[in-house]
């Protein structure tokens, strides 16, 4: 894989102009876009800065994490606090990111999205208000273990971590999530899978496989 020094501004404004000539692959006015990460690889951060280039040209943006979309404490703690099997498969309400918010934004869609479901704290459902993304607006989810899943990605950014890098920049609290991110790698192979890898093993210097249409 061949890669390329880029800033994370830079990253952003390529990307965000990238999507401007992007056609939705399902014929509905909105484009979905995934940033993929283990928490270790801040893809909020990187889901931020392309919002933020988005909103600068005009578009309307709605950006999604996955961790507003848990499953509740009785379903993720089933086989204890710490099972990375659990981690990887049930962790996540995907049931929930397709109904909540990939259904709206099919074609006929109300474009009617729920913003976050669930709050690990309380482990209570979050009853936060709908948000109308306009046609021609972008849906941005980040997070984990997004890839795989058939979620209808019209791009997909995958911020990659060495497993080395991926270690030392994991909190001591949640390394037991290591496995998991080992499994995603050997199973679902997102550098391969995504249509964009950013390697951030030093933060301070990204490097990019560049986009689908200039040499990836």
């Amino acid at each position: 894989m061949e890669l390329r020094p880029i800033t994370w501004g830079r990253l952003a404004g390529r990307l965000a102009r990238h999507l401007d000539g992007l056609v939705p692959a399902d014929g509905s006015p909105w484009l979905k876009v995934g940033v993929d990460g283990a928490p270790a690889a801040r893809t909020g951060e990187a889901a931020g800065m392309l919002a933020e280039a988005l909103r600068e040209r005009g578009r309307a943006v709605h950006v999604a994490d996955t961790e507003g979309f848990l499953r509740s404490a009785s379903l993720r703690f089933e086989y204890g606090k710490q099972d990375p099997d659990t981690y990887f498969d049930g962790w996540f309400d995907t049931g929930a990111l397709w109904r909540e918010v990939f259904g709206p934004l099919e074609p006929g869609g109300t474009g009617r999205v729920l913003p976050d479901l669930w709050d690990p704290v309380t482990d209570r459902a979050t009853r936060s208000r709908y948000v109308q993304l306009p046609p021609g607006g972008v849906l941005l989810v980040h997070g984990p273990l997004l890839l795989g899943r058939w979620f209808p990605f019209d791009l997909s950014v995958h911020v990659r971590l060495s497993a080395g890098a991926l270690a030392r920049r994991t909190a001591e609290g949640e390394r037991w999530t290591l496995p998991a991110f080992a499994r995603y790698e050997s199973e679902v192979g997102p550098s391969d899978a995504a249509d964009v890898v950013v390697r951030a093993d030093d933060a301070r210097h990204p490097a990019w496989t560049g986009l689908p249409d200039d040499g990836k």
